[in-house]
């Protein structure tokens, strides 16, 4: 994984989940990874973790929703290091409900975090890739991209719309800078703890009987920024073996 020593790699969502496994991982291959959550007790705790085991990592509070606070650590990243190789768009909820239940404000909610907070990632990063030339986006997406489920119908459209964001971006920036969308299986995470819903929650801890670790998504998207410049990893999905949706 030569090609991951030294890269930049801001990463938002970090506290927890996919975000916390994929900063160690990238820090013990050498990348210095910038790490951003509205959870500051939790950032810092890694952050002191990474700093033990001889990473190099920065970190700052992030909430997605908010442009201002993206545009903070992105340029946190570049004024530290120079240059921005990878934004990791990660950060996301998941408070499942069926749609007549009408939690308008969770669905909010997750229009905000999981699109917007998407955009905010690129909108506060691609002038500055485009600047220098070179970057990578991934985006962290889920196979509820690909098939809706009762109670995800609003939680599928969010990572519908991330899925449809990433290709539209591709297509535009083609040449130098890259583009993944990693759309996660059942993953062992905090996301499920979000839902209020009785029914959306026992359906998913039906669901989640079967799960692989946050540190397998963090291994692909390892091997995603590892490729070689001329080479773009479009699309991953990870699931459990033994799953069949």
């Amino acid at each position: 994984m030569s090609n991951v020593k030294g890269k930049v790699v801001v990463i938002t969502g970090a506290s927890s989940g996919i975000g916390e496994s994929t900063a160690r991982l990238l820090a013990q291959h050498g990348a210095h990874v910038v790490i951003g959550a509205r959870r500051m007790e939790r950032l810092e705790a890694l952050a002191s973790s990474i700093r033990l085991e001889g990473g190099s990592v920065e970190y700052h509070s992030l909430d997605v929703t908010r442009l201002e606070e993206m545009q903070t650590i992105v340029d946190l990243a570049q004024t530290r290091y120079g240059h921005i190789d990878v934004i990791l768009n990660n950060a996301g909820v998941m408070p499942l409900s069926p749609l007549e239940s009408l939690k308008v404000d969770e669905w909010n909610r997750m229009i905000d975090v999981n699109i917007r907070g998407v955009l905010h990632g690129i909108a506060a990063g691609l002038p500055v890739m485009k600047k220098q030339g070179f970057g990578q986006f991934i985006n962290i997406a889920s196979i509820g991209a690909y098939a809706v489920s009762p109670t995800a119908a609003v939680y599928c459209a969010t990572k519908y719309a991330v899925r449809a964001i990433s290709e539209g971006l591709r297509q535009e920036v083609g040449g130098d800078i890259r583009v993944t969308l990693v759309s996660p299986g059942v993953t062992e995470s905090e996301l499920a703890d979000t839902i209020s819903d009785e029914e959306a929650r026992d359906l998913m801890k039906e669901y989640r009987r079967i799960s692989i670790p946050a540190s397998a998504i963090a291994q692909s998207i390892l091997f995603a920024i590892s490729q070689p410049a001329e080479v773009d990893v479009n699309e991953i999905v990870v699931r459990p073996t033994a799953s069949m949706a």
